[in-house]
Order: C-alpha cells, then sequence, then structure tokens
C-alpha cells in the first residue's frame, strides 16, 4: 500500500469510531452456558451460540423455521436496536445477532474482519438449522450481510441495506477531533470513565430527530471494549477499500433493497445515488437520519416486511 493511500485509510478509521470518541470527550469535560434460552421482553427467545472463536449471542422470535429474516446492527449496535421494527415482523421467523465485540457476544481482541463476521454469522444460521435467509444490514451490518452472501450461495436469498455507505470517501466528517482514536493510550483510558451521558451525545449523530436513545442501547455501547470498537471500525474500512459496495452487490445479482434516510449525518446522503448501478435494485428512502428503525420504526419494518414477502 502506498504512503497516500495507508493516510487516508488511517484518517478515515479516526473519524468513524470519532463519531462515538469525541463527544464522549467533551461531555466529560464538561462532567457529564450451554446454549440455555430465556424470554425476552417480545417473548423472543435469548440464546448464546458458543463457537470456537468466542461466543455469539442470538435473539430469535416467531416460529423456528427454515427460512429466516436475520437482523445484522452496525458498528456499536446490538440487537437492541431492532426492538421497534419487530412488530412489523411479527409473522416472520426473525433471528437477531450480536457480532462479535458488541452487544452480549464475546469481545475477544481480535475476529473483526467482515469476512470473519460474516462467517461467525453463518455458523449460528447453520446451528439454528436456517437454510435460507433474507439478510438486512444496518450501516456496518450490511457490510458483513454482503461478505455472507459472498461466502454462502446457498443461505442467502436476499439482501437489504440501511444506509450503509457504498464507498470510504463518502463517509461523513464530523471534525478533527477524531485524531483522539490516533493515541491509543488516550482512547484507551478514557473508555472505561465515560458517562452515560457522553454516550447518548456520541449516539446523537446517528439520528436527525429528537428521539429518545433506549437504556439498553447505551448499556450496549459501555460493554464494548476499545478494541472491539477500533478494530470493527478498522474492518470496515478495509472493506470499503478492497470493493465499492454496489460492485459488490452487482456481482452478487440477489434480490437487494437499499434503504437509507435522506437526513443521514454519518454518510453523503447523495451517494447513495450510487447504489442505482446495481441492476434491479429497489431503492427506498425515508425523511430521517442514519437509524430509520429507531426514527421511522413503523415505515422501516413495513419495507422490511415486504421486501422480504416478495423474496
Amino acid at each position: 500500500m502506498d504512503e497516500t493511500s495507508t493516510a487516508a485509510t488511517s484518517s478515515s478509521r479516526r473519524r468513524r469510531a470519532g463519531l462515538l470518541i469525541v463527544a464522549m470527550w467533551a461531555a466529560l469535560l464538561t462532567g457529564s452456558t450451554a446454549n440455555a434460552t430465556t424470554a425476552s421482553a417480545d417473548d423472543s427467545q435469548e440464546q448464546m451460540v458458543h463457537l470456537p472463536d468466542g461466543d455469539i449471542h442470538v435473539v430469535a422470535g416467531g416460529a423456528p423455521s427454515a427460512r429466516a429474516v436475520v437482523l445484522l446492527h452496525g458498528l456499536a449496535g446490538s440487537t437492541a436496536w431492532w426492538d421497534q421494527v419487530m412488530p412489523e415482523l411479527h409473522d416472520q421467523y426473525v433471528v437477531r445477532i450480536d457480532l462479535l465485540g458488541h452487544g452480549k457476544s464475546a469481545k475477544p481482541d481480535s475476529g473483526y474482519s467482515m469476512a470473519e463476521q460474516a462467517r461467525r454469522v453463518g455458523a449460528v444460521l447453520d446451528r439454528l438449522g436456517v437454510r435460507e435467509a433474507v439478510v438486512i444490514g444496518h450501516s456496518t451490518g450490511g457490510y458483513v450481510a454482503t461478505s455472507l452472501a459472498e461466502q454462502r450461495h446457498d443461505l442467502v436469498t436476499a439482501l437489504a441495506l440501511i444506509d450503509t455507505g457504498p464507498r470510504l470517501d463518502a463517509f461523513t466528517d464530523n471534525g478533527p477531533a477524531g485524531v483522539l482514536l490516533s493515541i491509543p493510550a488516550l482512547g484507551q483510558s478514557l473508555w472505561p470513565l465515560l458517562p452515560d451521558a457522553a454516550i447518548r451525545l456520541s449516539l446523537s449523530s446517528a439520528f436527525t430527530r429528537d428521539v429518545r436513545i433506549p437504556d439498553e442501547i447505551v448499556a450496549d455501547v459501555r460493554g464494548m471494549t476499545y478494541r472491539s470498537l477500533t478494530a470493527t471500525s478498522d474492518a470496515s474500512d478495509v472493506y470499503l477499500r478492497d470493493r465499492r459496495e454496489p460492485d459488490r452487490l452487482t456481482d452478487l445479482a440477489l434480490p437487494t433493497m437499499v434503504l437509507f434516510g435522506s437526513q443521514d449525518r454519518r454518510w453523503q446522503a447523495a451517494s447513495f445515488q450510487d447504489y442505482r448501478s446495481v441492476p434491479h435494485v429497489r431503492i427506498e428512502t425515508l425523511d430521517c437520519g442514519h437509524t430509520p428503525m429507531i426514527e421511522e420504526p413503523g415505515a422501516t419494518g413495513a419495507l422490511i416486511h415486504d421486501f422480504v414477502e416478495h423474496h
């Protein structure tokens, strides 16, 4: 890799993970098991799937079936990010997965590439007896979904991406404070000291409207390690630098839907038009920010349901 490419990648990584760190830092300165299952609040079943490289937390709802709707969260997300769309999917078998390093899943020091995350998702679905999966990914979760489709033509029947950026240079620069991440000792020291107010502030760039961020989402961010956050961010950069997302989707030739918020603050909204190069792609837009599942849960759930029903 040449020096220009390396510098651009390093800068992008700092910006991406910096969305979390910079606001948290500001808030600080201003003072601010054996696969057992349990029922969650919406009667879904929680399960820990034991894999050789780390336990993976799964929440499954609906009657178990060989065909499933699979929901994958984004960077610093968890299964909880999908809670509000679940009523629209009540008649489906839905599998939500905490990616490695996130939510209640294991948080080792390695294993965060998009391909490794995808392979792990495939292993979980195999354990659950899923043979056909319509996979929906939010943001970074869209890259994992696509990588899974690249690996498992036998498993993935359709893809839906929600606010998943098409190319690395379309990521929005939220200011210079992302440089904090270039000093690991600072980031690692700061991470365990962050108050909830700082985490909520850091998450605000994922929304356009003044929505209440659920306590569980805040707790899941707090539960991450500095390594799991930055390694996942770096891995998504590597993935996009290797190939643009629309090019990958074109080669896959699967039924595809792209949904994005027209006021997304994390990606240039105009960049989502890049997906029009994908043959037969379905593109949907909602008047919201980076997280339609929470800003527009009814409309988002309905669009997912309609896509699933047709594929």
